[in-house]
């Protein structure tokens, strides 16, 4: 059965490379295009694996993951904060909330589906 992957980012252009990406990497893929649609997606319906941006509106990456990650159900899920923010305090900050892993945008697709093969050991 294929592992299921949220990708929670505002562009709409990175949405959809992700999710043709890792659809055709035998993943299936949900999307949200906002954090609170995104929060709502991860408790009702557990995936896998989430890749997250950090700038989005009314709720950023990292008080996404604040939040996931404080739910004792949700707190193993692990999470890619894939963003533009890439000083070394944003990825400090990043790993603190609960990140299991932190990349820069603009992203290489091989880099990062290593990182969600090691994170769901597949």
């Amino acid at each position: 059965m294929a592992k299921r992957i949220l990708v929670v980012d505002d562009d709409p252009v990175i949405v959809r490379t992700l999710e043709g990406n890792l659809k055709a990497n035998g993943y299936e893929v949900m999307v949200a295009q906002e954090a609170t649609d995104g929060l709502e997606k991860a408790f009702k319906q557990s995936p896998e694996l989430i890749i997250l941006d950090v700038m989005m509106p009314i709720i950023n990456g990292f008080n996404f993951c604040r939040l996931l990650k404080s739910q004792e159900k949700h707190r193993g899920i692990p999470v890619i904060m894939l963003t533009s923010r890439v000083e070394e305090e944003d990825r400090k900050i990043g790993l603190e909330v609960g990140a299991d892993a932190y990349l820069a945008k603009p992203f290489k697709t091989d880099e990062l589906l290593a990182r969600i093969k090691e994170l769901l050991k597949t």
